[in-house]
């Protein structure tokens, strides 16, 4: 038996250890995790009542349309039903997206550093690709990645704002991008955190679907709806790209309790809009323990920060992670002087902080 060769070239997904592994292992009674930009408020009430009503339909199949769910998102979003497509996060729609349309004789070009799944789609795909190191500010090169289309490429990605660094591609930038891309390359715009953007020259992306067809939008439920357990991102594009793709799409791929969370989140916009406020005073708080200790950093639309402590960031990430404050390595993400840290409560942010400085 002979796997796929190029599958030899990549190493499966690793997760962070577990709150409740590291409290045995360094003896800890508390651990707090900051390390995969998670909603450190939880999720509405809305969801839980939600939840309770499922818990009788544990034995049937969900919907595979996600009917309800569509019908509430389709309207929350002004779009029409048929734009939108359903994945187990947003992940399993980068995966159909790169599943439908790459292939060996095909090339893909994304930033770097950025979302790692794009990459690893589009080597499972065995497609050619082509990362355009990220500008100094931590911004796309636009006109890098223009310059690296030609007659083969399939997918462009676009993570705005960008993970790792929080950055976001301005309107006027997007605009002018999207005009200069031939119709036969798919524009991905990822939004994982739209919900977190005040920057006002941010675009709404959506209305730009009428004059470009090679244009498809993400989103998630995992980031700002607090529902990372529950797995429901989807993708809003045109009706006949979405029809064309569907067929990479799991059946039943997005389960009963994930769709019906969903739908809840959506009707409680005041908690939305309640944790975001509280995300950007807890960006205030690092921007302000930045300033003091002369560190740099990327200004973020999203909910997390990246800073440069201009040391190793595996040795600093394990000082945290012996005193019970789990955060992410820049070094696996192309930052390796750098933590990327999820905004947490007040508290948590203090916390950390605090610890931070003692270490510095």
């Amino acid at each position: 038996m002979q796997i796929k060769q190029q599958l030899t070239k990549l190493k499966p997904y690793q997760p962070g250890k577990p709150i409740e592994e590291v409290k045995k292992e360094f003896n800890l009674s508390k651990v707090t995790k900051l390390a995969s930009n998670e909603n450190p408020f939880g999720s509405s009430n809305h969801v839980k009542e939600a939840l309770q009503k499922e818990a009788a339909f544990l034995a049937l199949y969900p919907d595979g349309s996600c009917a309800n769910l569509r019908k509430k998102l389709a309207a929350f979003l002004h779009v029409n039903e048929q734009s939108l497509i359903f994945g187990n996060g947003s992940d399993e729609v980068i995966q159909i997206l790169s599943r439908s349309l790459l292939d060996k004789d095909s090339n893909t070009i994304m930033p770097a550093p950025s979302f790692p799944q794009y990459k690893h789609n589009a080597v499972i795909e065995g497609a050619e690709i082509r990362e355009v190191q990220l500008l100094e500010d931590g911004s796309h090169n636009l006109k890098g990645m223009l310059d690296a289309i030609d007659e083969k490429t399939k997918i462009i990605w676009l993570c705005t704002p960008n993970n790792p660094t929080g950055t976001y591609i301005k309107e006027k930038e997007f605009r002018e991008f999207l005009s200069k891309v031939p119709r036969h390359v798919l524009v991905v715009s990822d939004e994982a955190y739209y919900e977190y953007v005040d920057a006002e020259d941010y675009p709404e992306t959506i209305p730009l679907l009428e004059e470009h067809s090679n244009l498809i939008i993400l989103r998630t439920f995992s980031k700002a709806y607090g529902l990372s357990s529950l797995r429901v991102g989807y993708g809003i594009g045109r009706p006949e790209l979405l029809r064309a793709v569907e067929p990479a799409r799991e059946p039943f791929n997005v389960n009963r309790f994930a769709q019906a969370a969903a739908a809840a989140a959506l009707e409680d916009q005041d908690f939305i809009k309640d944790i975001v406020s509280k995300c950007k005073e807890g960006l205030e708080q690092y921007y302000r323990f930045c300033s003091e200790n002369n560190l740099d950093y990327y200004p973020s639309q999203a909910n997390f920060i990246l800073i440069d402590f201009n040391r190793d960031a595996d040795e600093l990430f394990q000082s945290l992670l012996e005193k019970g404050y789990i955060v992410r390595s820049g070094k696996a993400l192309g930052f390796p002087t750098s933590l990327r840290i999820t905004i947490g409560t007040r508290e948590q942010n203090e916390e950390i902080i605090a610890i931070l400085k003692e270490l510095l």
